[in-house]
């Protein structure tokens, strides 16, 4: 191994990653629930082998980006977290036009993101090129969104199997899931 070059500048000892984990465990705990958030963790999981390439398949892309909602206050790029922006019902949009979806309904790091840069919650655009230069197949005619209201019963029991209906009503073979 060589030594570390004097012109590489690491950062500094306090700009460590938030340990986000932890942090919302203490955050449901502060908020008075008997016990810390759990995420989901399943022992088992089943995996199912396409049954088509990549460059013959229907493509799904869901989202916990949300649309926009008028009179709901600042929703765009740099917009301070909105919890008036959430949104609590599954939804599915035509994948052939463009749409304002954003993410000040999330807490996230503000400091070090902008969501400019919407492809990061919602690759749409990549997906139509890929499409365009054949490496997917198409993409389904509608995309979907996925609430993300903190309860896993709501979204295992509820948001899933919409989104599920959906896809399948869609002919939908491989789903992206783009959690913001």
């Amino acid at each position: 191994m060589t030594a570390v070059q004097d012109d590489i500048q690491f950062a500094e000892l306090h700009d460590a990653p938030v340990q986000y984990m932890q942090r919302l465990r203490d955050y449901y705990l502060a908020l008075g629930y008997d016990n810390p958030y759990r995420w989901a963790q399943y022992a088992h999981v089943p995996f199912c082998p396409p049954d088509k390439s990549l460059s013959e398949s229907r493509i799904g892309l869901v989202t916990t980006a949300a649309p926009f909602k008028p009179n709901a206050g600042e929703q765009g790029p740099r917009a301070p977290y909105n919890a008036a922006a959430k949104f609590y019902q599954v939804y599915g949009y035509p994948s052939d036009r463009d749409q304002f979806l954003g993410i000040s309904h999330l807490g996230y790091d503000r400091v070090y993101s902008t969501a400019e840069d919407s492809n990061a919650f919602f690759p749409l655009p990549a997906l139509r090129e890929a499409a365009a230069q054949g490496r997917i197949g198409e993409i389904s005619p509608r995309y979907y969104g996925a609430p993300t209201n903190r309860s896993q019963a709501t979204t295992v029991q509820q948001d899933c199997v919409d989104i599920l209906r959906m896809m399948q009503q869609d002919e939908v073979d491989l789903a992206i899931l783009v959690p913001s």
